[in-house]
């Protein structure tokens, strides 16, 4: 299997719900698992990124939002085998008890500073044990566990090790690199790349039949009252955007993440579908596309940080999405670099607050200049390299989309922060 192929596999995850509720629930199930007796306080500390993405987002299973329902689920019901899914089995009992530890006062969140880096630290206290469960960097990556005070589990904290040292896989190839993987990989290696549209297929099925969703149902009254109709970009905003807005009130059912994100997963993936459905185009140009779109999204949020203050589904998923229309067009690598430039120049700055119905609006902006971006470019309209924040090279550009984010949206960050909590007071 090629080194890229592994990237696009391991990274592709299954994430019931918006991924930040899911890791705050997995860390609290987590530490629930090693203590007994009943649970007396459960407290979570994580950085801005994981507490603003999770702040008024719907959990799966439940009516209730945001991130101390989201604790106070993991500690009750949540399966930690299940990792970001460990929210599946909840019941109505199960929200119940929820919520009258919440209103008890005995679940508590704080922000642990500003930051991109993914770090959660989840203590839970019984009657007989206090047990205290660290992730750090990606959403599921435990790196300690102490149990009444002795460690029970540590491992070595690889980003730091690495500091200095050794540069992201992705950033070791170039943009023409990574679309001559997509065009020429053994078509049978990516085929595992399917199960991305199934999974993110059900989850638009279940948005498309739920009273719960409301931008799904007007975007299908705009397309003819069909899932797929003559009009590949109305077909693109709805299956895409359908599939954000059942994840965000969370539904019943996963979305295919990338990056640690089910929004990123599936506006990667989902208008290429609209694509290749409308247009007649070959399965396995669907797939070449979808790979090539992940890892252009991997290429920018390795220099934006997995969770920042600008909207990584939008520009880092968007820009790869757009990349990846291209490609399913039979343009050209010059082409494809001023379709970069184009998105660069248009939605970086594009703002994150949280994990919400906000993001259907978001991806609705992203969608309509990610085609609106290629067809300029297909047809030699583009912004110059000179202006902006544009390179001289795509790599260059996709490295100041990432760095807008982080460092440069840190103030960003905590304003949108300052926000929230001025709302709860």
């Amino acid at each position: 299997m090629e080194k890229l192929t592994e990237l696009i596999f391991n990274d592709m995850k299954p994430a019931l719900g918006v991924t930040e509720p899911g890791a705050i629930a997995f860390a609290a199930s987590k530490a629930v698992s090693f203590t007994k007796g009943n649970v007396e306080e459960v407290s979570v500390e994580m950085n801005s990124g994981m507490y603003k993405n999770a702040f008024t987002c719907g959990i799966p299973n439940s009516d209730e939002v945001g991130n101390i329902f989201a604790a106070a689920l993991g500690v009750i019901a949540g399966n930690p085998e299940k990792g970001l899914e460990s929210l599946a089995d909840v019941t109505e009992e199960d929200n119940r008890k929820a919520e009258k530890l919440v209103k008890e006062g005995r679940v508590k969140v704080k922000l642990s500073g500003i930051s991109s880096d993914i770090f959660i630290e989840a203590t839970v206290k019984t009657e007989t044990d206090i047990c205290v469960v660290t992730i750090k960097d990606t959403h599921t990556n435990i790196v300690k566990i102490s149990l009444n005070g002795k460690t029970v589990f540590e491992k070595a904290d690889e980003k730091k090790e690495n500091e200095g040292e050794e540069i992201p896989l992705i950033h070791k190839y170039t943009l023409k690199e990574i679309i001559d993987y997509a065009k020429n990989v053994d078509i049978e290696e990516i085929k595992f790349i399917k199960k991305a549209f199934e999974v993110n297929m059900e989850l638009f099925n279940e948005g498309l039949k739920s009273s719960k969703s409301t931008f799904i149902h007007q975007l299908f009254k705009m397309n003819g009252e069909k899932i797929f109709s003559d009009d590949v970009l109305k077909t693109a905003q709805l299956l895409c955007n359908g599939a954000i807005e059942a994840r965000v009130i969370g539904l019943d059912k996963p979305a295919m993440s990338i990056t640690g994100s089910g929004a990123h997963g599936i506006i990667a993936v989902m208008p290429l579908l609209a694509e290749q459905k409308v247009k007649n185009l070959s399965e396995e140009i669907l797939l070449r596309g979808a790979a090539l779109s992940y890892l252009v999204c991997m290429y920018i949020k390795e220099y934006s940080g997995r969770l920042s203050a600008f909207c990584g589904c939008g520009i880092a998923a968007g820009t790869g999405m757009a990349c990846a229309l291209v490609l399913m067009r039979n343009g050209s690598y010059e082409e494809m670099s001023h379709t970069i430039n184009n998105m660069a120049s248009s939605i970086t700055g594009m703002i994150c607050d949280g994990g919400n119905q906000g993001c259907t609006m978001k991806g609705i902006a992203a969608t309509d200049t990610a085609f609106r971006s290629v067809e300029f470019a297909m047809n030699g309209v583009y912004i110059y390299n000179v202006h902006g924040i544009n390179g001289n090279t795509p790599e260059e550009t996709m490295r100041n989309m990432g760095l807008i984010a982080s460092p440069g949206m840190t103030g960003t960050e905590k304003t949108i922060v300052e926000i929230f909590e001025n709302k709860i007071k």
